[in-house]
């Protein structure tokens, strides 16, 4: 590994920082043995034992290279590729093709309790971790304190971490890993455990590293999370890349194939019943529009709009009892406003052919942003027979007097009167 694999080749009137991390043609390989017992191992040895394994490409051809202060994304369902591509980047396993080039101090956080020694007491294993991610004795020494107090377990720090919860174990890891100063910080999961107050305290170190100029790969499940804090994300689907950019465009292709597998289990949950649900399953919806009534589709829908939002939905061969459901996310995922047919008690005709069905917001008032419609069609039970994920999307225009999803103007009062210290 050399520095040279590295260069930037930006044209010389374009300033780029510099690649920390060149991933070029990486493969996986993991190996998945059927025989359960060593047993079966011995009695399948030669040729007959190939019949009993089989090769898993974790990851396939993949190309990559990150600079210097970006924070990246990678996202993907289970066993997409994710926690492999990092622990290749972080230098855990090895490739089985292609190449991957490093720069700078690599801390990573992949496993919960990975370099920690059970039998070990905390602050044993802190100068073993600190040790582990190129500290010296000195160094680790003169950073003991802030580990200690950003971790929040001083009381059990001479303790075997055998004796740990999760909670435990996270805490300690985390401050090591971000008290060794590292060039490339690489974090897979690991934030979704422990206590809220203290998945605020990681967030907000990610942020000051983020300010620092520190670069960061991160692997979680909460979409959300991945638009609050990173500038690109990664989508994996079965160890090839399938998209590289926007956070929201990658988190709206990763809902799409999650849409699609959800589909494809449904149907072949059916298949397996001998198809006795098709009948109730075979519905779609088909699109959706989001407008502000009186303006023109794509305008703005601005404060005090009536918004009006049709979905087109059908079903074959025909259902008596159905609901149509909307939901609006602002970017980073979070629930905004929801209803359905039913909760307003609107009694709906037999669907079969296409029908529009519209629902009329009187009055809306969106803070400044962007925000998606997910259309559903249900049956009378709650089941799902067909969803759209951000089915459409509408912006509502920014105001200078305030931030969030919530369009309030305010008003102060006079701000000349001194409260007394007593007042409560």
């Amino acid at each position: 590994m050399t520095d040279a694999g590295l260069t930037s080749t930006a044209p010389a009137d374009e300033v780029r920082a510099p690649a920390v991390v060149k991933i070029d043609g990486v493969s996986k390989r993991f190996v998945i043995r059927k025989d359960n017992s060593l047993k079966e191992r011995i009695v399948t040895l030669g040729r007959a034992g190939r019949r009993h394994r089989e090769d898993f490409w974790a990851l396939k051809d993949v190309s990559i290279e990150i600079p210097a202060g970006q924070t990246v994304a990678l996202i993907g369902h289970n066993g997409s590729g994710k926690s492999t591509l990092l622990k290749v980047i972080g230098g855990i396993i090895d490739p089985t093709g292609g190449s991957v080039a490093r720069r700078g101090r690599i801390a990573a956080l992949l496993e919960l309790g990975a370099g920690f020694h059970p039998d070990l007491t905390g602050r044993e294993n802190v100068y073993l971790n600190a040790s582990i991610l190129g500290l010296s004795r000195e160094e680790t020494e003169a950073k003991f304190d802030d580990i200690l107090a950003f971790s929040g377990i001083a009381d059990f720090i001479d303790t075997q971490v055998k004796f740990y919860s999760s909670g435990m174990y996270v805490r300690l890891a985390f401050a090591v890993a971000v008290h060794t100063d590292p060039d490339v910080l690489l974090v897979d999961e690991v934030l979704a455990v422990g206590d809220e107050a203290f998945q605020r305290k990681c967030l907000d170190k990610i942020r000051a590293f983020q300010q620092e100029g520190r670069t960061i790969v991160l692997v979680t499940h909460s979409l959300a999370q991945v638009q609050e804090l990173a500038d690109r994300a990664i989508l994996l689907n079965h160890g090839e890349v399938v998209a590289d950019g926007d956070p929201v465009e990658a988190v709206a292709a990763f809902r799409n194939i999650l849409e699609t597998r959800r589909q494809s289990e449904a149907a072949a949950r059916i298949a397996a019943q001998g198809g006795q649900l098709a009948l109730v399953r075979e519905g779609h919806v088909h699109s959706a529009t989001a407008t502000a009534v009186g303006r023109e589709p794509g305008d703005e829908v601005r404060p005090g709009d009536d918004l009006l939002i049709s979905v087109v939905v059908s079903h074959e061969p025909g259902i008596d009892d159905w609901v149509c459901a909307i939901q609006i996310d602002d970017t980073l995922g979070a629930v905004v406003y929801g209803t359905t047919t039913r909760r307003v008690g609107v009694e709906l005709p037999h669907l079969s052919t296409p029908r529009r069905v519209d629902f009329l917001l009187k009055n809306v008032a969106f803070g400044g942003g962007k925000y998606f419609v997910h259309a559903s069609l249900m049956d009378m039970a709650g089941v799902h027979l067909h969803d759209l994920p951000q089915a459409t999307s509408f912006d509502a225009p920014s105001h200078p007097d305030y931030v969030g999803i919530v369009h309030a103007l305010p008003v102060l009062s006079d701000a000349g009167e001194v409260v007394p210290d007593s007042a409560p």
